[in-house]
């Protein structure tokens, strides 16, 4: 543990993977990194009340799973995207209904009270009725990688390794989500 603990911050993921198999403390780092950004992307997708179990258990399935990670594969950061997105996609149909719901009533069944506000979060109720129900329309694949670029801001590349699909495809599917919202949603969101 002595050298990990000097030297964390310049380790890169792949290391201190590799550390955590001698020291499962090391693990932590990488909570550290990459939990408060996975956490907001999935509070986007899930709501808050699921997003916290499915960090949870995207990082315990990852710390369970460690001995398997390879890093000549995809970076740690895009490995810990895919069992998130496989945690997600467990949750779709709440997901579908949640935007469904939302595009019929125009409340925010994410909404979890006043406490939260508009500039930590940007749920379905940020983005209105028309957007909620034109995602709601998209297959989920669509859905997945288009939320991924936009919500995630992962790359195109890092949405491929995330979802284990070729780079091409990715960017087909984002580009059919794309002119699918375009052409469901009302012309004056297209020009502002």
């Amino acid at each position: 543990m002595a050298v990990l603990s000097h030297a964390r911050d310049d380790l890169d993921d792949a290391a201190i993977v590799a550390a955590s198999l001698d020291e499962p403390e090391a693990f932590g780092e990488l909570f550290r990194r990459h939990a408060p950004r996975l956490h907001a992307y999935v509070k986007r997708r899930l709501g808050p009340p699921i997003a916290d179990d499915v960090v949870s258990e995207t990082f315990a399935i990852a710390f369970r799973r460690r001995d398997r990670f390879d890093d000549g594969r995809a970076e740690f950061g895009a490995w810990l995207w895919g069992i998130a997105s496989n945690l997600i996609a467990r949750h779709h149909r709440q997901e579908t209904r949640m935007y469904r719901a939302y595009a019929r009533t125009g409340t925010d069944p994410a909404e979890d009270g006043v406490a939260d506000r508009a500039s930590d979060r940007a749920s379905a109720a940020a983005l209105g009725p028309g957007l909620a129900k034109a995602l709601a329309s998209l297959n989920a694949q669509e859905r997945h990688a288009v939320l991924l670029l936009a919500w995630a801001e992962l790359s195109y590349a890092e949405i491929a390794a995330t979802l284990d699909l070729p780079l091409g495809t990715v960017k087909s599917k984002i580009h059919r989500a794309r002119n699918k919202l375009r052409k469901a949603l009302p012309q004056e969101n297209a020009h502002g």
